[in-house]
């Protein structure tokens, strides 16, 4: 039998006074975790409130009640063990909407796109290899770039070097799409700084490339993987010591830097030896039927169709990872046995997660100790 929900004991004190509310959102905050079950808590005048969030199989939005003759809003739902969904509040005053962060909420989740409020279930916790190790020796972050004939333009991105780096040996290459944004919102130079560090994976050389237009230049543009085989893989190789052939080289990417990352590697077989693609927008359809995504993922859709009618073998591994609360889990697990048919090994995980950073922050350990094992096994003379 479930314990009786803490709301559940404050809706039975009759009446409810200012006092014990005070008492009760200063002990619990928002939302409330209790085993497999969150409560999610508002407090102030709104003729409607809600939870908008993007979590498969919950309701969108999520109304709150307001308990009998006061200013708290609460709605309880179901939320298994080490999820974790980001979220915010919106509320109806008359004519007038309004959204925000979760006010009872400290904890929150940075993206692009803004912020949301975090609810962490049961079980979650940030990495510790996600955090500042003060053990462990920092790489270097250093700007680059060049004038690029396949995009027209100069084309700036930044090198991860890892401390201690030495000309005389060679270091396995991770070319990173979104490169400005998994630096900043996935704190992926902390994380490589402590994975080195803790001998997860060996020392290695990042490329860390931003888009101008990811929109155009991500779903299957052809320029862009020009410019990624042609001229950024040979411009690295020339001026680093790195691997000189493909099984030390991994091309990276989530939602449509995934899908940038696939289609590179579809172009140019043979370039780079393994692929680390995170909840990557590989969207298809049946013949005749919508896909649903909007114009940005028409040219995805005759990718990714194309592929899957033609399968082939670009690369040797792939590590993919996907949210379970996310819209893409269902093409992302149909890609899975698409991609073993055409003879390549894949390893996927999947977390009680949505299509943001902190995911694929998360999934970083998974991918990158799976992609280079060891700290030895790449690096030599």
């Amino acid at each position: 039998m479930r314990q009786r929900l803490a709301i559940n004991r404050l809706r039975a004190h009759t009446p409810l006074t200012h006092d014990l509310i005070e008492e009760f959102v200063r002990k619990y905050g928002s939302p409330v975790i209790e085993g497999e079950r969150a409560t999610f808590l508002f407090r102030g005048d709104a003729d409607e409130v809600w939870v908008r969030h993007r979590v498969v199989g919950l309701p969108d939005p999520m109304p709150l009640k307001r308990l009998p003759h006061t200013d708290l809003w609460a709605a309880t739902t179901d939320l298994p063990a080490n999820s974790r969904v980001e979220y915010q509040v919106e509320i109806r005053r008359g004519d007038h909407y309004e959204r925000f962060n979760d006010p009872l909420n400290p904890l929150v989740a940075h993206s692009p796109m803004g912020s949301s409020s975090v609810c962490a279930a049961t079980g979650y916790e940030v990495p510790s290899w996600a955090l500042p190790d003060p053990e462990a020796r920092p790489g270097e972050i250093v700007e680059d770039g060049f004038a690029s004939r396949a995009l027209r333009r100069d084309q700036p991105f930044w090198i991860y070097l890892p401390a201690r780096l030495s000309r005389v040996l060679r270091y396995p290459l991770l070319i990173v799409h979104d490169g400005g944004d998994y630096l900043q919102y996935a704190a992926m130079k902390t994380v490589l700084d402590n994975l080195i560090h803790r001998l997860d994976i060996p020392p290695l050389v990042a490329a860390f490339v931003p888009p101008r237009n990811r929109l155009v230049e991500y779903p299957n543009h052809a320029p862009h993987a020009r410019f990624v085989a042609r001229e950024l893989v040979p411009y690295l190789t020339e001026r680093l010591p790195v691997v000189e052939d493909a099984s030390g080289r991994c091309l990276m990417g989530s939602s449509f830097g995934g899908v940038a990352s696939v289609s590179t590697a579809v172009r140019y077989p043979g370039v780079f030896g393994s692929l680390l693609i995170q909840s990557a927008s590989l969207v298809f359809t049946d013949i005749g039927q919508d896909h649903g995504g909007g114009p940005s993922f028409d040219p995805v859709v005759k990718f990714v169709n194309r592929y899957r009618s033609r399968p082939s073998r670009p690369v040797d591994r792939i590590f993919m990872s996907c949210g379970m609360y996310e819209p893409l889990i269902t093409p992302n697990r149909s890609m899975v046995s698409v991609f073993r048919e055409a003879g390549i090994t894949v390893k996927y995980v999947e977390a009680r997660d949505g299509h943001n950073w902190d995911d694929w922050r998360d999934r970083l350990h998974d991918g990158l100790t799976w992609i280079f094992p060891g700290p030895q096994k790449y690096v030599y003379e």
